[in-house]
């Protein structure tokens, strides 16, 4: 499941405020302030599509408590991290995992 930029950083917000406290209920506002924290700079509204757009995606969940939404993340940073590197390994090497790993090897100088 592909996602951009701003989806990854909503998503490392969401996993950063999750883990860090027991908070969680995490609102658009608590996504906005925390990304505004990291110098990211985007209008609520444009961080409520994208969010939005991740729960029709299932990475997140939305719930409503009172009149307020809320949201979590359906997978963790290692499962999310997982499936990537599956689909990447899928869509460019053909699932042969052994041939993507040598070429992130020789990409970044990592073989000796």
């Amino acid at each position: 499941m592909a996602c951009g930029k701003l989806e990854i950083d909503i998503l490392n917000s969401v996993w950063n405020m999750t883990s860090n406290s027991e908070v969680s209920d995490i609102s658009i506002q608590d996504v906005v302030d925390d990304l505004s924290s990291q110098g990211i700079e985007r209008a609520y509204t444009t961080i409520k599509t994208v969010m939005d757009r991740l729960t029709a995606k299932s990475i997140l969940v939305r719930y409503k408590v009172g009149k307020k939404f809320f949201y979590s993340a359906a997978m963790n940073r290692e499962e999310m991290a997982k499936e990537s590197i599956q689909e990447i390994s899928s869509q460019f090497f053909g699932s042969n995992y052994v041939d993507m790993i040598r070429f992130i090897e020789n990409q970044f100088n990592l073989v000796k």
